[in-house]
């Protein structure tokens, strides 16, 4: 069955850490990418950071140099460490999976993060920045 489920969310406090996990089964980590998405209350979901053997790591702007993304191969788990973590974080933060980080298709230049491209989603884990 293909799947995704996400965990390791939590509360922290401003400057804090944490680092999330996409446990992927039934799709290979080599065949597809991995997104990380967040969806902040009465916002749209936005993507945050990719990874693929195609496309590479990929982050959003508002993200970059605080987060990294990595993944396991053997365990089929994508990671996200998030560093020095703002209010403006707080979100539920979901995995999910594509052709490219892109979506469906794929762009030499950076190209956003399609979400409708993207399948598999997971339930999702709440991060929480607040002191």
């Amino acid at each position: 069955q293909e799947q995704v489920v996400e965990s390791g969310g939590g509360l922290v406090p401003p400057g804090g850490s944490l680092r999330l996990s996409c446990v992927v089964s039934g799709l290979s980590l080599d065949y597809y990418a991995i997104g990380w998405f967040r969806q902040a209350p009465g916002k749209e979901r936005e993507g945050v950071s990719c990874i693929s053997n195609i496309d590479g790591m990929r982050y959003a702007d508002s993200v970059q140099g605080r987060f990294t993304i990595s993944r396991d191969k053997a365990e089929s788990t994508v990671y996200l460490q998030m560093n020095s973590l703002q209010p403006e974080d707080t979100a539920v933060y979901y995995c999910a999976a594509a052709l490219y980080c892109s979506g469906n298709y794929y762009y030499a230049d950076p190209h956003p993060m399609v979400i409708d491209e993207f399948d598999h989603w997971g339930p999702g884990t709440q991060v929480t920045v607040s002191s």
